[in-house]
Order: structure tokens, then sequence, then C-alpha cells
């Protein structure tokens, strides 16, 4: 390199330097970025819910970053257990992760809570619905999911309002419930509302069931001799294939088969177990915006990112991660900073008016809850989850009564 080449150069490196030491804070406007640490059951029991919350994360980081928000996400596998994912948020913290998302179980939840709370960490709940969650004092912890208690209240009403709607006279019901954490606190909850909601029709029995069972032929036996007009399930995928299958065998055909808000029905592991038999269930639950702008550029995103799936049968649970991620991101920038104490007390403040899932704004209240969560009647039309009431969110009128297994194609 000649004297003059050198000269130019050194210049140039020195003009470069006092660049960044002129603007120190617009470098570490760049660098800082808001660590997430995702925890979700990718595998095990739970992983298809698991996976299509995962399938939600990956679409959302384009979206964040169109909003705005500078994050990166730690994706990480709960395996479907509890001390697995206490564990896991343990060693999301020491590597970094200045915020937890997660962890669609409730009890896988409720573990990494407590880790949260010690470590002073905010996590973001993304689905998770028992109750107790938020009634334990925890300080580091918001749920931007409907609780049991609300999802119940919610499904129950929609119940009534969407048959009567439809013209369908029901005077009996059953309750058919999974008996793990989930399923257990809807049940509680059914109890408690119940006979405070001066339903229109009686409820004769509630029956529990393992999920883990081989098959549900002896609780399908037991409807069958109840015979109600109306059966109110709590299931996840794997249960709802062996329910249906036990229905079909045993012809049981009440006029409706509704959940008052669990999830299974929708996802396509039971469209690609049952075909055609999966139509017609409903489910009362929270659900995407179709008219949301927010939620159209979550499906084009998801779309790119996970093209051999569809957002119809994800976008529940790709919905909840998404605005999980979106609190996070929208406080870390509102406060400018990313230490737990400074970051919880954003999160806690938060007020987004334009999200994903129906309902107002997402907010919290003094226990973490997001009370603004509504909820729409979803039914399995043409193998796709479809809104069907109420009239101003529905693209398709319900079917009901629920057509015969026989003949179906």
């Amino acid at each position: 390199m000649s004297h003059k080449n050198l000269t130019f150069h050194r210049r140039a490196v020195l003009a470069g330097a006092g660049a960044l030491i002129a603007s120190p804070a617009i470098v570490r406007a760049q660098e800082k970025k808001l660590k997430i640490g995702v925890l979700l059951p990718r595998s095990g029991f739970f992983a298809q819910a698991g996976q299509s919350c995962h399938r939600g994360a990956l679409a959302s980081v384009k979206v964040l970053a169109d909003l705005g928000y500078n994050v990166e996400l730690m994706h990480i596998d709960t395996e479907s257990n509890a001390d697995v994912a206490r564990t896991q948020a343990e060693k999301a913290i020491n590597e970094g992760a200045h915020c937890l998302v997660g962890a669609f179980e409730s009890g896988h939840t409720l573990a990494i809570a407590q880790v949260c709370e010690q470590r002073q960490t905010p996590l973001v709940i993304n689905v998770a619905a028992a109750p107790n969650i938020t009634q334990q004092g925890y300080q580091y912890l918001v749920r931007n999911f409907p609780t049991g208690g609300m999802l119940v209240t919610n499904g129950l009403k929609l119940v009534t309002e969407l048959t009567r709607s439809a013209g369908v006279d029901i005077k009996t019901a059953a309750f058919l419930h999974a008996n793990d954490t989930f399923g257990t606190s809807m049940r509680t909850a059914v109890d408690a509302i119940f006979p405070k909601l001066d339903m229109p029709f009686k409820l004769v029995e509630s029956i529990a069931y393992d999920p883990k069972a081989q098959d549900l032929s002896v609780e399908v036996t037991k409807l069958r001799s109840i015979n109600p007009d109306l059966l109110m399930i709590v299931t996840r995928a794997g249960d709802a294939i062996k329910l249906t299958r036990d229905m079909v065998r045993q012809k049981f055909e009440p006029k409706a088969i509704i959940s008052p808000g669990s999830p299974g029905l929708y996802d396509e592991e039971f469209f690609k177990a049952v075909g055609p038999y999966a139509n017609y269930f409903i489910y009362n639950l929270p659900w995407a915006n179709p008219k949301s702008a927010m939620t159209q550029a979550l499906e084009a995103s998801f779309k790119q990112t996970s093209p051999d799936n569809r957002f119809a049968l994800d976008c529940f649970n790709a919905g909840f991660t998404f605005e999980a991620l979106l609190v996070a991101a929208d406080a870390f920038k509102r406060a400018g900073a990313d230490d737990g104490p400074t970051l919880m007390k954003a999160i806690k403040a938060s007020s987004i008016k334009d999200h994903v899932m129906t309902g107002g704004p997402i907010a919290f209240n003094d226990k973490g809850d997001n009370l603004n969560i509504t909820s729409a009647s979803v039914e399995n039309i043409a193998l796709t989850p479809t809104v069907v009431y109420p009239a101003e969110a529905a693209t398709a009128k319900p079917v009901l009564p629920m057509p015969s297994w026989q003949g179906r194609k």
C-alpha cells in the first residue's frame, strides 16, 4: 500500500470511529433486541397443539418486524412434560432470555411461572386456561387468554344463543370432559356457572374420561343410555378422534355436539383422522378475526413460513401465540429496557387495540388476566373451521341439527 493510500485508509478508519463515538445512542438502539424464550410442547402428548403454536411463532417474526419491533425468538421444546418445562425455563433465562412466552398446557405453565417469579423474568401466557394460574399472586406473569371460567361462561351463553337462532329445541345435555388439568378446571367452572345462567335445558350428567385411554366406548355407551339432545365436550385432538370413532360405531347422534371452549376439534390431526366425520362439530372459542388487518398480515406470513399447513386450522393457537409475543414486544418498545422489573411494569400497562383475536383491547387486570376476550361459535364445514355466530362475524350459517353420521362423504 502506498503512503498516499495508507494515509487515506487511516483517515477513513478514524472518520468511521468518530461517527460511532458521536452516535452511541444510535448504535445501541440498533443493537438492542428483546430476547424471548418461546416454550411449547413440540414433542410428546401435546405435540400437535405445540407445533401449531410454534408455526404461529415462526409467522410472527416478519409481522413484528414490519410493525417496528426488534425481537429474537428462542424456540424451546418442553416435551409435554412439566419438569422439562421448568428446567428449560431456567436454561432459557440463564442463556439470556429477557422474557418467556408459553406454554399451552396449564400444568406446564404453572411450572414455568414458579421459575419466572423466582428469577423476576416476565412470563406472557399464550394458551392456558386453569384459573389458579393467576390466583396465586404471581407478579411476573400475565395471561392473554381466557380463564376456564370465562371460556365456560361465554361458551354456555353462545350455546343458548346459537341453538335458539337455528331453531333447535334443546331440553337435555350431557357434559363429557378429559380428566387432565384443563378438563377438570372446565368441569369445575361448568358446575359453578351453569346454575347461575338460567340455561333453557337441563344438564343431566357429567362424565370424566382418561385422554390416554385406548378408546372411549364405555363413555359413549353411557351417553347412549342417557340420550341427551346436546353433548357438550372438552377434548383435545387425540381423544376427540377416539370419541368420534366410538360415537360413529355406536350410532350415537345427538342434535348437536358443542364444546363450550376447548382445543382438538379444529386440529389438522382431527380432520385427517376422521375425515368427513369431523364436520358439524361446533366449538365456542375466541377466534382470529378475519376482518383484522393484523390477522391478514399474520396469515400472509404464515403461508410463507408454513406453506404445507392451513392457517384456518392453526389460527387459534397461532393467533394467541402471536399476541403473546406482541405483548412482550410492545412493552419492550415502550419501556426502552429489558430488565425484568421494568419490562414487567410495561407489560402490565399494555393497551393494544389492534390485534388478531376476537375481543377488545389487550389489557390486564391486577391479577394479570385480560378480560376483554370474547368468543365466537365456530363450526367445521367442508373440513374447515368456519365462524357461524354471531352474525356480524359469521361467514356461514350454522348447520343444525347435526346431520347423521351415515352417508357422509
